[in-house]
């Protein structure tokens, strides 16, 4: 008998609400796994090797773990970078404003650090195999490496090998030719 997917949380959170109707959804077999945030216990060594960011929730099926990786966590430190670089001068015909740049670029090398222990196991973020949560975090990246800050990249050697690896691949190469750097 295969074990059931074990999910690592709190019956209360949001996040953890969202991965349990997805697998009620689809009518997978489940084990919750209560995590007491209130307590701590997601920042517990056990529960930071299954989510280095220790937040909830994190999911055990085998020997696969996953955890969230973009929308907590990369694209607020990452984003804000391209808004003031790129598109905040163009559409509102602003300036950059160095403060918010150098407070993302701050909590966007934390977690490169993160990524860059995560990729020193796996090719990729998910495991030895691209993933969605590969896919998602091209878009901003892109965008980002058209910024002055892209050679942040460069002191997290595992981080610029994983992106160079996204960016040779063929559906990446031909979304990106139709997307602008300059305006």
């Amino acid at each position: 008998m295969v074990p059931p997917v074990k999910i690592f949380g709190h019956p209360m959170s949001t996040n953890v609400a969202r991965v349990l109707v997805c697998l009620e959804e689809v009518g997978a077999e489940y084990e919750l796994v209560t995590i007491d945030f209130l307590a701590g216990e997601h920042e517990v060594p056990d529960h930071v090797a299954r989510n280095p960011f220790g937040k909830i929730p994190a999911l055990q099926d085998g020997d696969l773990i996953l955890f969230e990786v973009e929308a907590q966590q990369y694209y607020p430190a990452l984003s804000p970078v391209v808004f003031e670089c790129i598109i905040f001068p163009v559409m509102r015909g602003t300036t950059t404003d160095q403060k918010v740049v150098d407070e993302s670029l701050d909590k966007l090398k934390k977690l490169l650090e993160v990524y860059e222990a995560r990729l020193s196991e796996h090719k990729y973020l998910a495991g030895d195999f691209f993933s969605f949560a590969d896919l998602n975090h091209f878009p901003f990246t892109f965008y980002f490496m058209a910024t002055p800050y892209a050679s942040v990249f460069d002191a997290y050697p595992r981080v610029k090998a994983w992106w160079q690896s996204i960016m040779s691949r063929p559906s990446i190469k031909k979304i990106a030719a139709n997307m602008p750097t300059k305006f």
